[in-house]
């Protein structure tokens, strides 16, 4: 059933025997939510940690969601010092720049609550200093202060910041992997090396959204969970993806928001219960292949409804149209790469909708259509980090393009390669990989008279007949 979990029943009797539990990440207890030390404790005794053993947990990468997802375990569980740890790793020497700092300026003095904390800390004259140019502010020194580079008019809390790699993950217990996926495998292959001399494998929480495409010997799709496992040698049971529809900024400004937790039985439910909070709903899902390829896709189509609705003056109807269309491809290609995948429906379908409405990959797309920016300055844009759905778009119709993988065409009755199926992937590549097309061209995707019906191809991808399991490597 559709926006359904699993129940993982593992119960903790509390005084009078009884118990329950519930997989959408709540523990009950006497009728009521566990404290956050319950919580702690009980992911403590899942770990085997001993009385005086911190539970470390260490972020990998500092963009905007990354920078969120620690400052959001260390506020609900940084005063428990004796029994948690939460540090995040970012690279050194980012410096920021005078328009940048001049900027944090004025957010701070904005903030009465931030200028009384640095103020307290004796952090606010550095600040003065660089607004006025005198001196030069690093990324990984203002993260310490809360300040992530990439979501300036956002301050978080204050965070324990490392920026040697190798002392960031030697001995932790989670690790949140928040690399743009274009670097995840890179990392983790450095991280590898690092834990040679391991007893065991730590637990794994990758937030990132993309794919890599190899081609040899057979195509096939590469996702950061499998990119990681391969690098580092940890068992993929002990590696899980966390996506959801989720605003990083407004997720830490207390906007009701949720996400699901996906991988293996083990881990899930336990991580569920640990992240959840008031305002941040986690459920826990099996579907491990559906969520973190769609956590892909839908940055790859996020870019086309910027273009769209910056072409269109945000028309509702050719966003409604162009809505149809990618979600039919969405669907399509998830049917290429498992044989029932999760339905494009519920949380699934909702992290695609906010994506698609609001995030930096359909603002890069509408800074693209209004000729603000253009491909060839990059994917890396200042203030908001990596857009990743550049790099997705070239891995999924490079790989959805090989002859080895043709299916029927419905109407043409010939084989074809998957990509030619997909009008909308087709013409991002050629905009924004091949730059053969400018943006507007995006819109031909939506008036071409002999476009299929997108219920049409949905029904295609739902009969089975496409599914291609060697996508993912298995025979």
């Amino acid at each position: 059933m559709v926006g359904s979990v699993e129940i993982t029943y593992s119960p903790i009797a509390n005084s009078n025997g009884s118990s329950h539990t519930h997989s959408n990440g709540s523990f009950q207890n006497n009728g009521t939510s566990a404290t956050a030390e319950e919580r702690l404790d009980e992911l403590r005794r899942r770990l085997g940690k001993s009385d005086g053993d911190l539970l470390k947990i260490v972020g990998i990468g500092a963009g905007a969601w990354g920078s969120v997802f620690a400052a959001l375990l260390q506020d609900a569980y940084g005063k428990f010092r004796d029994k948690f740890q939460v540090r995040i790793w970012r690279r050194p020497g980012r410096s920021v720049d005078r328009s940048t700092a001049e900027h944090l300026f004025e957010v701070i003095n904005s903030r009465e609550d931030v200028l009384r904390r640095l103020i307290r800390r004796c952090g606010y004259l550095k600040y003065v200093e660089a607004r006025l140019g005198d001196r030069t502010l690093y990324a990984d020194e203002i993260l310490r202060d809360g300040f992530c580079l990439n979501m300036i008019d956002t301050p978080l809390c204050p965070l324990k910041v490392v920026t040697n790699l190798q002392e960031a993950v030697w001995d932790a217990d989670i690790v949140i992997n928040a690399l743009p996926s274009t670097e995840t495998r890179e990392v983790f292959e450095e991280i590898s090396r690092y834990w040679k001399e391991r007893i065991g494998f730590p637990v794994i929480i990758s937030l990132a959204k993309g794919i890599e495409a190899s081609l040899e010997p057979v195509p096939r799709i590469i996702t950061p969970t499998q990119m990681i496992s391969s690098a580092t040698g940890v068992p993929i049971e002990n590696i899980l993806y966390l996506g959801g529809p989720n605003i990083a900024s407004e997720i830490y400004n207390k906007e009701y928001a949720n996400a699901r937790i996906c991988g293996s039985d083990k881990w899930r439910n336990p991580l569920a219960k640990f992240l959840r909070q008031p305002h941040f709903i986690v459920w826990d899902n099996s579907d491990l292949v559906t969520h973190e390829v769609m956590g892909g896709l839908k940055n790859v189509y996020a870019i086309g409804a910027g273009m769209v609705a910056a072409l269109t003056n945000e028309s509702a109807t050719s966003k409604s149209v162009y809505f149809a269309h990618c979600t039919s491809e969405m669907i399509f290609i998830t049917h290429l790469l498992t044989e029932q995948p999760e339905k494009l429906a519920g949380p699934l379908l909702a992290d695609t909708y906010v994506t698609l409405l609001k995030g930096r990959n359909a603002w890069y797309g509408q800074m693209l259509a209004k000729g603000e920016l253009s491909p060839d300055m990059g994917d890396s844009i200042k203030g908001k980090g990596m857009i990743q759905g550049v790099s997705a778009i070239g891995a999924f119709y490079e790989l959805l393009s090989q002859p080895s993988l043709n299916v029927l065409h419905p109407e043409e009755n010939k084989p074809v390669a998957p990509a030619e199926l997909c009008p909308i992937l087709k013409r991002l590549y050629k905009i924004l990989i091949k730059r053969e097309l400018s943006p507007k061209d995006i819109l031909q995707a939506l008036r071409d008279e002999t476009v299929t019906d997108p219920r049409e191809r949905i029904e295609m991808a739902q009969s089975h007949a496409f599914f291609r399991p060697s996508l993912l490597g298995q025979p």
